[in-house]
């Protein structure tokens, strides 16, 4: 905490030379019309332009420090610092930002009209009012047409570069969350993170919407098909299937991501509409699965086609009177990581100003709020999230008395998609897909949870390296995880101590059947407070030949299985070689 405090006293004194600049441009500003370009014109408010930070203090008013754009204006003004962050604001409005936006929006000189449409009535939840959109807050809709004199503009950023902001910062109000409490999500408060400019001073996150796929939306903004202030239209898109809340969505039990993520559009539709910029992070939807094996199973009489859980593939048009085997009816929800930083750091065992530092330093100083602001405590991190797929009634989740299998699954594109048999992740999917379906059909649930981990979270990259390094030595049991340690420096990064928290989500208090070996997965579990009943390793017969390599060294190290592996009987382990 001692370097960070350190980066805040510097910008501090960042500041208070801006503000002496801005002092000296206001006595040149009463002595002549024109801006430091030299040029007569109108002047944008610049209210709307927040303060920006640059790597050296600038010589005089007209000289932009180097490597930063600038606009020939005057600067922003000091404004007013509220002392009490947003968190009295709280407290007497118990839990409604209503309140809060006026005195944002004069901040920025955006005003404060009551948001409405054409008609004078209020919009949908979803929508912004044209009151809103006049702001730019943001609205659906295309990119506007860029007219020649726009060709040289920055297709709707300002013209000055916010690198960061930190807490003493002239305007910065961030809108309160408190992690953890309740008993409803409006005394918990919002995720914002979007940096359109009626939300920068406001927003109490750090990171950007939809993980990864958020530099991705970068590349369409860049390329003129999106505007940077776009929002989308919440309209209908709100989960068809509801998982209330548990006792796990309150304390600590859950961290890595927002438990309320999926009911933004109904909790905070009006505050949405008003203007925050507070979006899903979690999203719930109905769908039929189909899987070859699946079928292959359904056949075989492992389980029965009922209608409900599993139902009759309609015959192809193509192929008339052809089996076409059978899908399976689930409820899914994708989940977007929110990473509430105390409770992760706490979670691995780790200083919260470590982990900050590592998460700036690690992403290339992607993300300097890192360390500029530890008043901030929630990231949404550029990285995958998860899957849930439920077969069987959501509701009964939370009941201990109901029979629960679950298959925690990383992902492995190479196995699970296109069949590579270096390891027994898809075999092992389908036998954890094929017990939850048994298990629905007993009146239970089950339940997979499909982690964006590729690789042991290492990527695809230094897994391939360390397939070529294992085949290229001989690819035996007793070296496999020496293999990926000398590559990756780690042999797994997953950290299954944050895994747990969507078990949590789901309110599961006792897992009646684990499909999974891993020691890791199994003792973070127990270690949360779940209660593990049976667990299953994945059955002899479903062991490609060439992912005994794999089976073997994972038994060797700890992971659960009923077979017995000597020193000797691992060293005898070996995969194929490439001409094989």
């Amino acid at each position: 905490m001692a370097e960070l405090q350190q980066v805040l006293e510097l910008l501090k004194k960042l500041d208070t030379r801006q503000e002496e600049l801005a002092a000296q441009v206001e006595s040149l500003k009463s002595s002549s019309s024109k801006c430091s370009c030299g040029q007569s014109h109108s002047h944008p408010n610049p209210s709307t332009y927040p303060i920006h930070l640059t790597g050296s203090t600038p010589s005089s008013p007209s000289t932009p420090a180097a490597g930063t754009e600038t606009i020939p204006c005057p600067p922003l003004p000091a404004s007013p610092r509220s002392n009490s962050g947003g968190v009295e604001a709280l407290r007497i409005s118990r839990g409604s930002f209503t309140s809060l936006l006026p005195s944002a929006l004069n901040n920025l000189g955006l005003g404060t009209s009551p948001p409405s449409n054409s008609n004078g009535t209020s919009t949908p939840y979803g929508n912004l009012s044209l009151e809103a959109a006049s702001h730019g807050a943001g609205a659906p809709g295309p990119l506007s047409p860029t007219g020649e004199k726009d060709k040289d503009k920055k297709k709707g950023y300002p013209n000055r570069v916010v690198l960061t902001t930190y807490p003493s910062q002239a305007g910065i109000n961030p809108v309160p969350i408190n992690w953890g409490e309740g008993p409803t999500a409006r005394e918990r408060g919002p995720v914002v993170c979007s940096r359109i400019k009626q939300n920068l001073l406001i927003r109490n996150s750090i990171g950007a919407h939809s993980g990864s796929y958020s530099i991705y939306r970068a590349l369409s903004i860049a390329m003129g098909q999106l505007r940077p202030d776009w929002r989308p239209d919440l309209t209908n898109t709100h989960p068809p299937f509801v998982l209330p809340p548990t006792e796990g969505w309150f304390g600590d039990k859950i961290v890595s991501f927002d438990p309320w993520g999926a009911m933004s559009q109904e909790i905070w539709a009006k505050e949405y509409a008003d203007g925050l910029d507070v979006r899903p992070t979690i999203s719930q939807t109905k769908a039929h699965i189909k899987i070859e094996e699946l079928d292959v199973l359904a056949r075989k009489g492992e389980f029965p086609v009922d209608g409900d859980i599993v139902i009759k593939s309609p015959e192809l048009a193509a192929f008339p009177g052809v089996d076409q085997g059978i899908e399976v009816n689930t409820y899914k929800a994708a989940v977007d990581p929110v990473w509430y930083l105390p409770g992760v750091a706490a979670r691995l065992g780790i200083d919260e100003s470590i982990l900050r530092r590592a998460l700036f330093e690690d992403t290339g100083g992607m993300y300097p709020e890192l360390l500029t602001r530890p008043d901030i405590k929630i990231f949404l991190p550029p990285i995958g999230g998860m899957t849930i797929y439920i077969m069987g009634d959501p509701a009964k989740l939370q009941d201990p008395n109901v029979e629960i299998t679950c298959r925690p699954h990383d992902s492995c594109s190479g196995s699970d998609v296109f069949g590579s048999d270096i390891c027994t992740c898809r075999p092992y999917l389908i036998f954890g897909i094929s017990e939850a379906i048994k298990c629905a059909q007993r009146g239970g649930v089950g339940v997979i949870v499909y982690f964006q981990k590729e690789g042991r979270a290492l990527g695809e990259v230094t897994k391939y390296m360390v397939y070529n390094r294992r085949k290229r030595g001989g690819d035996s049991a007793a070296e496999y995880f020496n293999n990926t340690e000398v590559v990756a420096g780690v042999k797994d990064a997953r950290h299954q101590a944050l895994m747990p928290d969507v078990l949590h989500f789901l309110g599961i208090k006792k897992i009646t059947n684990l499909i999974s070996m891993s020691n890791m997965k199994y003792d973070a579990i127990v270690g949360s407070g779940i209660e593990v009943i049976n667990r299953y390793e994945i059955p002899e017969e479903l062991i490609p030949a060439d992912g005994r390599v794999e089976i073997d060294a994972k038994i060797q190290s700890g992971y659960f299985s009923k077979k017995e592996l000597t020193d000797e009987k691992v060293k005898a382990t070996k995969g194929r070689d490439w001409g094989e």
